[in-house]
């Protein structure tokens, strides 16, 4: 059986939109499968909706950008139901947050030289959630490319430490947001440890409350080293392990259904949001 619990369309900073992912699942035979769009559950209930006539299961989800002692940390949520006012308007407030962060990176840019507008950026947008970092890179990456084929190495330099765009989300802490999670009847998993920028506080993230970790993740070059590791630490330190293929759209690495996901962690969670 083939598994992706971690999923992006239009409704945040994927390329499709919620029924192109759906197709696409099916015809990757993808049966159980989470939307996990950044700041919005709004893809969800159309995803259910398709999906009960492809015998594809759905686990509602999202994807939070978080922040940890200064460190970057994206968190996944997974849910029974995600129509929870509480979750609903919090995730209002963050997707208003990011989008007022994205215009002063596009502003950091435009002071640094580069000929960007707003507009552009907006053009990147499929759907009413966050404007986001992967949407400016996407803008950037289409000015450039009318005139030389650009580097997406060079383009995500810009949003790094030390590069003209950088500018840390520091207004959701890692800590309220698994609080939030939790507090929804959710289940909070760590998303992709082997991106932290210090790989360490995956220990410290692990002890705050009893949560799951992203361990089946495409890591490129380094599968083979990232996966046994964080394999052994989610089985001393996690309630559950995930894992997905970060789809974003065709132009990825890794794509739809591609990586082996374990059935055991995937049980484990249906379990879990079963007897909340």
């Amino acid at each position: 059986m083939r598994v992706d619990l971690h999923v992006h369309t239009l409704e945040s900073d994927g390329l499709l939109s919620v029924e192109e992912v759906v197709n696409l699942a099916h015809v990757k035979k993808v049966q159980i499968l989470s939307i996990t769009d950044h700041e919005s559950t709004q893809g969800i209930a159309k995803a259910e909706s398709l999906a009960k006539h492809l015998n594809i299961q759905i686990i509602p989800g999202v994807e939070l950008l978080t922040n940890y002692q200064g460190h970057e940390v994206h968190l996944l949520g997974y849910f029974k139901d995600v129509n929870h006012p509480v979750l609903q308007a919090r995730l209002r407030e963050l997707r208003e947050q990011r989008t007022a962060l994205a215009y002063d990176m596009v502003e950091c840019l435009k002071n640094g030289g580069l000929d960007l507008k707003w507009e552009d950026v907006e053009r990147e947008v499929g759907a009413e959630g966050a404007v986001s970092k992967g949407h400016i890179m996407r803008a950037i990456y289409h000015r450039e490319s009318r005139n030389s084929q650009p580097d997406w190495h060079d383009i995500a330099a810009y949003f790094r430490p030390g590069g003209v765009a950088y500018l840390p989300y520091l207004k959701n802490r890692f800590e309220d947001a698994v609080d939030l999670i939790l507090a929804c009847d959710g289940l909070p998993v760590v998303a992709h440890p082997g991106l932290l920028s210090d790989p360490k506080i995956v220990f410290s993230l692990l002890a705050y409350q009893p949560i799951g970790l992203e361990v089946y993740y495409g890591y490129w070059e380094r599968q083979k080293t990232l996966i046994p590791y964080f394999e052994e630490i989610a089985d001393k330190l996690a309630i559950l392990a995930t894992g997905g293929s970060d789809y974003h759209g065709p132009f990825g690495q890794i794509q739809l259904g591609q990586m082996d996901v374990p059935l055991e962690g995937v049980h484990k969670l249906q379990t879990y949001l079963t007897m909340l």
